[in-house]
């Protein structure tokens, strides 16, 4: 079950690319940080409330799918699926090329949550987290 879902574009730089003339794998990385940050202050629920509430969510597990290469100038739309936040922030990207419609690529996100003073995992989402997913649902949660 999604628990939201969000969408972001990027138009893809020169600097974007490496010498073959297509996207460098590692700003797909990018471009999947970008998304989570716009989708998380879609949420009312951003890096800073994370800071505030005395979290952080360091990636724990990553998986990635390269199915076409993007080009200079393409504009690429980023859907994000925010599937858990608890025990974990589980969220999957979904990479298009606007233009064609084509998926471009796809991957999976694992985030686990830690205090940011001890380092060490904590087991309860936050209530302001849980409130703005529950906001964005209606209560569905």
């Amino acid at each position: 079950m999604s628990l939201y879902q969000s969408e972001y574009e990027v138009k893809v730089s020169f600097e974007d690319l490496d010498p073959m003339n297509v996207v460098w794998h590692g700003n797909y990385i990018r471009y999947m940080e970008q998304a989570r940050c716009d989708m998380l202050e879609k949420l009312n629920y951003n890096y800073n409330d994370m800071k505030s509430d005395g979290i952080a969510y360091p990636i724990a597990k990553m998986n990635i799918k390269y199915i076409k290469p993007a080009e200079f100038m393409d504009i690429l739309t980023i859907k994000s699926d925010l599937i858990s936040i608890d025990p974990t922030l589980d969220i999957k990207y979904y990479i298009f090329n606007k233009k064609t419609g084509d998926k471009i690529f796809e991957a999976t996100t694992m985030q686990i949550r830690i205090d940011i003073n001890t380092k060490e995992t904590v087991y309860s989402p936050p209530v302001k987290f849980l409130q703005a997913i529950k906001e964005v649902n209606n209560e569905k949660i």
